[in-house]
């Protein structure tokens, strides 16, 4: 589904920064734009930046329940710093899963917002989610009694001299010292 993602820019309030930049909202099923401004109000304006396709694979179904399930439901935009003068900000991706944009959140360089879904999106994510999900049946794991306290070549082994056996306990370190 194509989403238009909008974006408000609001005066800074330092003076380090001219603007404030933030998504204030998707458009499902919205037309193609590029940085389209929507209106503008006592300095703030809106855009609609982009538009990209929201796709839903089946395989990520366990993280949609999981976003369905946060109070609101949300997408998420990810956003990259741009060069250009005319958009300020590069609209990557836009996501349901919050698993995927942790991912890019982890990396330091995009900007990852969040996003209330309308309650048509809300909707169809949901549709999606209950079609494809599958609870994972708990399986307890049984330990290989076979490799339980197995020696490993002599690693921390106190009978075998090391004196680059970083598992040896002190008192041994200690006896070599004396000696």
């Amino acid at each position: 589904m194509p989403l238009g993602i909008v974006i408000r820019r609001t005066p800074g309030v330092t003076r380090w920064a001219k603007w404030s930049w933030r998504v204030s909202g998707v458009l499902p099923a919205a037309k193609p734009a590029d940085w389209q401004l929507l209106r503008e109000e006592e300095g703030a304006s809106e855009f609609h930046a982009a538009t990209l396709p929201l796709e839903l694979h089946r395989a990520d179904a366990e993280a949609y329940m999981q976003g369905l399930t946060a109070e609101p439901p949300c997408v998420y935009v990810v956003l990259r710093d741009s060069d250009d003068t005319a958009r300020p900000l590069e609209v990557t991706l836009v996501t349901a899963s919050p698993f995927e944009a942790q991912d890019y959140a982890d990396n330091g360089e995009d900007m990852v917002e969040r996003v209330p879904m309308p309650s048509g999106l809300v909707a169809w994510v949901r549709e999606f989610t209950l079609k494809h999900f599958q609870e994972e049946e708990f399986k307890k794991r049984r330990r290989d009694k076979r490799t339980v306290g197995e020696a490993e070549d002599g690693v921390g082994d106190p009978r075998i001299a090391q004196l680059t056996d970083v598992y040896r306990s002190p008192a041994l370190v200690r006896k070599g010292r004396l000696q």
